[in-house]
C-alpha cells in the first residue's frame, strides 16, 4: 500500500509517494527502481491513497500519467 506525499509547496506538484510498509519516501524519478516497482504494483491492483489518506479509486489511471 502506498500514500501520495503532500504537494510540494514550492511548485504545487506531486513529487513523491510513501510506501506504508516501511515509510520509505519514493521520488517520482523514472531512474529509481522503487518508483518503477510502485508503478508496477499499483497497476496490478495495489492500494494507493491520496495525501489525505483516502483510497484512490482511479489509482491506475493516475499512475499512467506519471513519468
Amino acid at each position: 500500500m502506498y500514500k501520495l506525499s503532500p504537494l510540494n509547496p514550492f511548485n504545487n506538484q506531486q513529487t513523491s509517494v510513501m510506501r506504508l510498509l516501511d515509510n520509505a519516501c519514493i521520488p517520482f524519478d523514472p531512474a529509481n527502481s522503487d518508483f518503477a516497482n510502485f508503478k508496477k504494483e499499483v497497476l496490478a491492483g495495489a492500494e494507493l491513497q491520496d495525501a489525505d489518506g483516502n483510497v484512490m479509486t482511479d489509482a491506475a489511471e493516475y499512475v499512467r500519467t506519471l513519468p
